[in-house]
């Protein structure tokens, strides 16, 4: 493999990476109130806050499930995330599309990186976000060490991801690969009203009402 290819695959993407710098850090360490957990459930409502792993791919994957249960009225998802672990955030993905009731994706702060990904589990009709939020598509990044065979599966692997990546956002965007693979070379970042011309997004909203 061509190794100047390889760099650019695993180049370090500085200030992403440094944002993702509590990646092992539990997500559910902080103390919840139970009054907000039950208005929560009730409201039918499930957070995609922080970084994504797998810890808070376990605890949304529950929370998801548990509301499918509870009743087949749509689900609201809020993601407000920089990314994280491609894994984790898959998990997420395949669960939105696992359970058998709508979700309506919100997105608010900025959605970057694995939790486009969560994002785009959706219809289209079906993603919206708050007027500041900013979106950022990128392809993995990640470093290679070991042996030379080992340093060659772990760049394939890279490289697969990223085909898939730019097929997901290319399939749900409506944008041509090509086009998608050109941007996600390098961070590519999009306003609101840049993400719903790209088509990440159907719509920008102000009030919860104005999800339905």
């Amino acid at each position: 493999m061509d190794l100047e290819r390889v760099h650019v695959l695993t180049h370090n993407q500085t200030n992403h990476k440094d944002l993702l710098m509590a990646d092992d850090k539990d997500n559910n360490d902080a103390q919840r109130s139970p009054f907000l957990e039950e208005k929560a459930f009730k409201s039918r409502t499930v957070l995609v806050f922080g970084t994504i792993n797998d810890k808070l791919a376990a605890d949304v994957s529950k929370r998801l499930i548990a509301l499918a249960a509870e009743s087949k009225d749509p689900i609201t998802v809020l993601v407000s995330s920089p990314g994280g672990h491609v894994e984790s955030g898959d998990v997420i993905h395949d669960m939105i599309k696992f359970i058998d009731v709508p979700v309506n994706m919100v997105g608010t702060g900025w959605v970057g990186s694995a939790a486009v990904s969560v994002f785009l589990s959706v219809p289209a009709e079906r993603r919206v976000c708050l007027p500041n939020t900013r979106f950022l598509i990128h392809q993995p990044s990640g470093g290679c060490g070991g042996q030379a065979t080992d340093i060659a599966i772990q760049a394939r692997e890279i490289v697969k991801v990223r085909e898939r990546i730019s097929a997901l956002i290319a399939r749900e965007s409506g944008q041509s690969l090509e086009r998608v693979t050109n941007d996600i070379d390098r961070d590519y970042w999009m306003s609101a009203e840049e993400a719903q011309e790209y088509g990440l997004i159907s719509r920008i909203i102000i009030k919860q009402s104005d999800i339905a």
